[in-house]
C-alpha cells in the first residue's frame, strides 16, 4: 500500500521558517488528495492544510497566511511552507493522503499517514 514519508522538521526560533516535504512511494495512481496534520502531546490530531487533486485548498484559521500547502502531482511529493513560525506551532507534523478529488481537514478522510516530522519552535 501507499507508504508517505516526512522530512524537514527541526528546531528554529520564534519568527523563523522550515518546509516540510511528504513523498509518496508504492502509489497506486497520483491522483491523491494530501493534507497536513499536527499533534501536541495530550491534544487531539488537527488539521492543518489540505490541498485537493481538484486544486481546492484549505488551511485551518491559526495558520492562515503563514502556511503554505502545495504539491508536485509529477512527484507524488506534498510540501508544507511555514512562515513566521511560533512556538505553539510546536507539534508532530504528519502528511496525509488518499485516493479522491477531494478531502478536508478531517483525519479520518484519509487512509495513508506518514510516520511525522517533529517541529520545534523556540520563544
Amino acid at each position: 500500500q501507499m507508504r508517505l514519508v516526512e522530512s524537514g522538521g527541526g528546531s528554529v526560533q520564534a519568527g523563523g521558517s522550515l518546509k516540510l516535504s511528504c513523498v509518496a512511494s508504492r502509489y497506486f495512481n497520483n491522483k491523491l488528495a494530501w493534507a497536513w496534520f499536527r499533534r501536541v502531546d495530550g491534544k487531539e490530531r488537527e488539521g492543518v492544510a489540505a490541498f485537493d487533486y481538484d486544486g481546492t485548498i484549505r488551511y485551518a484559521d491559526s495558520v492562515k497566511g503563514r502556511f503554505t500547502i502545495s504539491k508536485d502531482v509529477a512527484k507524488v511529493t506534498s510540501y508544507l511552507q511555514m512562515n513566521d513560525l511560533a512556538p505553539e506551532d510546536s507539534a508532530l507534523y504528519f502528511c496525509a493522503a488518499d485516493y479522491k478529488f477531494r478531502a478536508g481537514l478531517g483525519a479520518s478522510e484519509y487512509n495513508f499517514w506518514g510516520q511525522g516530522t517533529q517541529v520545534t519552535v523556540s520563544s
